[in-house]
């Protein structure tokens, strides 16, 4: 119900709503509108009051709300259902609870903060409150398991064209790390369910990295971590920046659902850094081998091609490093 009042005052603009009018529209006493309005303000919504005139909407917290999010979200599939935590050990594991009691295609974990927030080969996500964008995607496809690693590729495509529209150059390390002067600031993390011949349900955690300074970085991760902030020289919109990567994000679900990942490969190939380059790349199997070449292509199943010096060899997971 806040959030039918924050809309109302959004739609007026620069004009006021009166308590009764939002009284009479929500079917509520103006005692009630009152109530909301102060708890409103309380979550940081900058709500002017003026006698005889009504609520005025003056500014809205950054916050990642699906009230936010959804107003003017263009999506046909992504973000139309969206669960809020202002805080949670992960939303990846959130999200999987849900999709195993049946939550729709579509539908978006985000958080303000992760407590336990986890990256590729088990790897701790660094995920402050207020700092970034954390959240989970529940999807549905037809597809067979195999292709579920394209999916990965699919995610870091969107977080690079949504960076478009912002001005903001993106390079993807294979698989998923999008990074910018050699710093990671988007990391992705796919997990799974399914049988031999389908999927049943896929989570697609996507951490981003928007409002963090260097200083606040813990020691260990500022050579090798920023932001969008850092690279923008200056504050972004998380909410803004949220909604444009569901968008990009739905674009091409929606694309490979009808034609395939050809599209999305050829888009990632024009983002990455990783072709082309001498590589070290460490096994993601338990015996954490070794070896050293050049990346030159993705094989159709999105897998990294490397050329050794005993011949090309085909990597599905594990840590690529440039050299």
């Amino acid at each position: 119900m806040r959030m039918t009042i924050v809309e109302m005052l959004k739609k007026a603009g620069n004009d006021f709503v009166s308590g009764e009018s939002i009284a009479g529209e929500l079917k509520i006493s103006r005692t009630a509108v009152w109530k909301h309005i102060q708890k409103l303000r309380e979550c940081g919504y900058e709500i002017l009051s003026r006698e005889r005139c009504g609520y005025r909407l003056k500014d809205a917290p950054d916050l990642l709300l699906p009230s936010e999010i959804q107003i003017g979200l263009d999506t046909k599939i992504i973000g139309k259902k969206m669960i809020y935590h202002p805080s949670v050990d992960s939303t990846n594991r959130a999200a999987k609870a849900l999709a195993y009691h049946g939550a729709e295609e579509g539908t978006i974990v985000v958080a303000e903060e992760q407590e336990s927030g986890k990256g590729r080969l088990e790897r701790n996500f660094y995920s402050p409150r207020g700092k970034g964008i954390w959240f989970s995607v529940i999807l549905r496809p037809k597809l067979l398991p195999k292709e579920a690693p394209k999916c990965t590729l699919m995610a870091a495509v969107a977080v690079a064209e949504a960076m478009n529209r912002f001005n903001l150059k993106a390079e993807i390390k294979w698989p998923n790390d999008i990074i910018f002067d050699g710093r990671k600031f988007v990391g992705i993390l796919t997990e799974m369910t399914g049988e031999i011949s389908k999927i049943t349900y896929m989570v697609i955690g996507v951490g981003i990295n928007v409002n963090i300074s260097r200083e606040e970085f813990p020691e260990e991760l500022r050579d090798v971590a920023t932001s969008l902030s850092e690279i923008k020289g200056g504050y972004l919109s998380r909410v803004e920046f949220f909604r444009a990567v569901l968008e990009e994000f739905d674009k091409l679900y929606c694309e490979v659902c009808e034609t395939g990942f050809d599209g999305v490969i050829e888009r990632w190939k024009n983002y990455n850094v990783t072709l082309g380059k001498n590589v070290r790349v460490i096994s993601a199997s338990d015996s954490g081998e070794s070896f050293t070449g050049k990346a030159v292509d993705l094989n159709a199943d999105g897998a990294l091609i490397i050329d050794t010096e005993q011949g090309l060899r085909t990597v599905y997971a594990g840590d690529v490093s440039i050299r």
